[in-house]
């Protein structure tokens, strides 16, 4: 059974990170056409603050993970803080007491941050946000796991399932947060969390698959 570590994990999360530091700005460039402007910023801001917490110490993935959500829900402004706190403190959340991350663990990882997300938050696929990345991603990886497919196989149809759902927000009419007072004028533009979280869930992937080899 294709698995790694937990106590391994933590590369994921610098991954994660380093794929928001490197494109704070153009975040921020595209929050700008419809939204506030201060996505890429205010992520980069708690991407990095957690760099140097977790750059001291050895943590888990689990650890690693809650740590991250939880220095987004407390400590960056704006809706996406409580958001993306909420998703990542899932993940760890999930993790509690596990040494293997399976496929089927990393599935009810992606449950458990979506049912989380959906306790705080009503969009759902079609609204212009992170949800139309997120949701699509867990559907094609549980879809996977379950038909048979192997860890590494299940995490490429997730990829291409964040990459189409992302792509998606474009022709979306935004249903929350700033960019909806715009109504129709929002069309044409990606969403700059499903941007976000596209790019945070293919640096998740790469990240295990690097470790399953």
């Amino acid at each position: 059974m294709e698995g790694f570590s937990n106590r391994d994990g933590k590369p994921i999360v610098d991954r994660m990170i380093t794929a928001i530091q490197e494109n704070k700005v153009y975040l921020s460039d595209l929050d700008g056409q419809i939204g506030d402007g201060d996505h890429g910023m205010n992520m980069n801001k708690g991407f990095t603050l957690c760099k140097e917490r977790l750059d001291t110490g050895t943590h888990t993935l689990g650890e690693s993970l809650f740590e991250l959500g939880s220095v987004l829900f407390n400590e960056i402004g704006g809706s996406m803080g409580p958001i993306y706190g909420t998703v990542f403190m899932e993940m760890g959340d999930r993790l509690d007491g596990v040494e293997v991350v399976t496929a089927e663990v990393f599935a009810d990882m992606l449950d458990a941050a979506l049912n989380g997300l959906w306790e705080i938050v009503e969009a759902q696929v079609g609204d212009k946000t992170l949800i139309d990345v997120l949701a699509p991603a867990r559907d094609a990886f549980r879809t996977a796991v379950d038909g048979g497919k192997g860890f590494s196989e299940a995490l490429k149809d997730l990829k291409a399932a964040a990459e189409q759902g992302m792509l998606s927000t474009r022709d979306l009419v935004a249903k929350f947060g700033r960019s909806s007072r715009l109504g129709e004028r929002s069309r044409g533009v990606l969403d700059a969390g499903s941007v976000s979280c596209n790019l945070l869930l293919q640096a998740m992937a790469d990240g295990i698959a690097a470790l399953l080899t």
